[in-house]
């Protein structure tokens, strides 16, 4: 299935019915007075976040949405009928914005959590309404009126614990593939994943956090290069950031450059994210040629105070410290909160 994260939508509540004009006609009554009912309210659109769903691939083929309107009135009082609201589904994690202002209107960040986006117009009253001493038989009665409409965007963020970012091939893929159930595609060339893929880490002692593989980031991912533009907004939900970087001999460049130059892109996508509790794990482990990269990531990370854990995904070596630190961090993180 196409992940897709970024849609912009064009939508219409319904509009209001409009009042009858009516006077009641009946036998032995013949000046009955006026009674005519009023118009229905138009149907609402809302948006509702749904934890079956994991993209907004249906709302990429279908662009507009328009609710129902609502019933004309009728005689004899006779309220015409409520547009029906429009439920649109959508997965957790999804902000929706306004298209001309930019303005937040929701962030569905838990499931069946919702929000009205537009309302349907309110029903135009009858003539029955407006009957005084003075003006007895009224001949007229108000429109419907219009639903709202505006136009949207809905950016899908996904929510995990602990986000996976690293350079291409650092082997972020390979990593969520030992320690979750998950299974992105790993390759030996740069962009195997060309979407966020998430994972449950269990523990043995029952505790579990989500993960989530980041496709890789270049430099210049914070002005649209590489796919780095598109995924950095899921990097925004997580708790903590897990930084990959390959110290094999077969690994490009020198591993303290590589975690600069990522950090860089991160802090200019966003100040807030580089804030963010990091540490940093040193990759394929067991592949000949990692001693001296080993050894000038881990002076740079001690001498940076930042947490670091040389780890192979091949061997299984480091792994289980690396998890039970992450976890412990998460725990205190939450307490917190």
């Amino acid at each position: 299935m196409q992940f897709v994260d970024y849609v912009t939508l064009y939508i219409k509540a319904g509009d209001g019915g409009r009042g009858c004009v009516s006077f009641r006609r009946e036998k032995y009554v013949p000046k009955g007075g006026p009674d005519g009912g009023d118009g229905g309210r138009g149907g609402h659109i809302i948006f509702r976040a749904s934890g079956e769903l994991n993209t907004l691939i249906d709302l990429r083929y279908h662009r507009e949405y328009r609710a129902p309107k609502g019933g004309h009135g009728m005689g004899k009082k006779m309220h015409g009928r409520n547009g029906e609201d429009l439920i649109i589904p959508v997965p957790v994690g999804t902000v929706i914005r306004d298209e001309d202002t930019k303005d937040v209107i929701a962030d569905l960040d838990a499931d069946a959590m919702q929000i009205i986006a537009v309302r349907g117009g309110r029903g135009g009253l009858g003539n029955s309404h407006f009957a005084t001493s003075v003006r007895q038989a009224p001949r007229f009665a108000q429109p419907g009126e219009p639903g709202e409409e505006r136009r949207l965007i809905l950016e899908l963020k996904l929510l995990a614990d602990i986000g996976l970012i690293g350079l291409p091939n650092a082997g972020k893929s390979t990593l969520l593939s030992t320690i979750s159930s998950a299974r992105p595609k790993v390759a030996a060339y740069p962009f195997t994943t060309l979407r966020p893929v998430l994972g449950v880490v269990k523990l043995e002692d029952y505790r579990s956090f989500v993960v989530a593989d980041i496709p890789g980031l270049i430099e210049g991912a914070h002005r649209g290069v590489g796919l780095g533009f598109q995924f950095l907004r899921h990097v925004e939900r997580t708790s903590m950031l897990l930084h990959l970087i390959d110290i094999s001999e077969t690994g490009e460049g020198e591993p303290v450059d590589s975690f600069i130059k990522i950090s860089m892109e991160i802090a200019l996508y966003n100040q807030e994210l580089a804030r963010k509790p990091q540490a940093v794990v040193g990759t394929k482990l067991d592949i000949a040629g990692s001693g001296e990269k080993l050894e000038r990531l881990e002076e740079y990370c001690i001498s940076e105070n930042i947490d670091f854990f040389p780890v192979s995904a091949a061997t299984g070596k480091g792994i289980k410290s690396l998890l039970s630190s992450v976890s412990e961090k998460l725990e205190a993180m939450k307490g917190k909160g």
